[in-house]
């Protein structure tokens, strides 16, 4: 069988050196490429053409929730594991439904992450145990993890301002990381926050780190 060709997406380069020294152990397993940010992830996931984008939820630019969702549009061929440190049902909602594959937790022993690399590469859904402990008790205790999100009313290009906005970025800035005009901006920072009902800076910042949009 081909190696199973890979790309880290991680902020933390210490932790993507530790996590390649481990794939590059594997005779099976080749890393192509890494991302320190959502942006480029997806850029590279739809360059490069991994068979697995082992990617983090808390990024720069483009968090990993959103990266997912335009990699899963983008190169639906690409499949993408979750590796994060985050064990909080508000990420796990967002992750089923965002089109990631699994949802591993970083404190996962060697073997497992690898076990789910393979499985994702064959189409094969993966949750850490401690995950599907949490989905099963929200299950018997709600029905279903499916809870209203307002974040679901915005568009793509909605929740990266509102993300962008949130950690701070001025809309020359924005609009020049999404190549986009400075009033385009504004227009998609006026209909997020009418959506959303929020009426300033502070309220937008609040509800990005509230739906784990941002992290502190």
């Amino acid at each position: 069988m081909d190696k199973v060709r890979i790309l880290l997406a991680d902020d933390h380069t210490i932790l993507r050196d530790g996590i390649r020294a481990l794939l590059e152990d594997e005779t099976d397993m080749l890393v192509i490429g890494e991302a320190e940010d959502g942006r480029t992830a997806v850029r590279l996931a739809c360059q490069l053409k991994p068979d697995v984008v082992l990617m983090d939820i808390a990024m720069p630019l483009l968090n990993g929730l959103e990266a997912t969702r335009q990699i899963t549009q983008e190169c639906p061929e690409v499949k993408v594991l979750i590796l994060t440190m985050h064990e909080n049902e508000e990420y796990i909602r967002q992750v089923l439904a965002s089109g990631a594959m699994g949802y591993i937790l970083k404190d996962a022993a060697a073997h497992e992450l690898l076990q789910a690399i393979h499985a994702v590469r064959r189409g094969q859904p993966v949750l850490s145990p401690a995950i599907t402990r949490l989905v099963i008790e929200n299950y018997l205790r709600w029905g279903d993890l499916q809870q209203d999100d307002s974040t679901e009313r915005l568009s793509p290009r909605e929740r990266e301002v509102l993300q962008l906005v949130a950690e701070g970025y001025s809309s020359k800035q924005i609009a020049e990381i999404l190549s986009i005009s400075i009033k385009t901006v504004q227009a998609h920072r006026t209909n997020l926050m009418s959506k959303l009902d929020l009426h300033d800076r502070a309220d937008l910042i609040k509800y990005a780190i509230q739906r784990k949009i941002i992290d502190i």
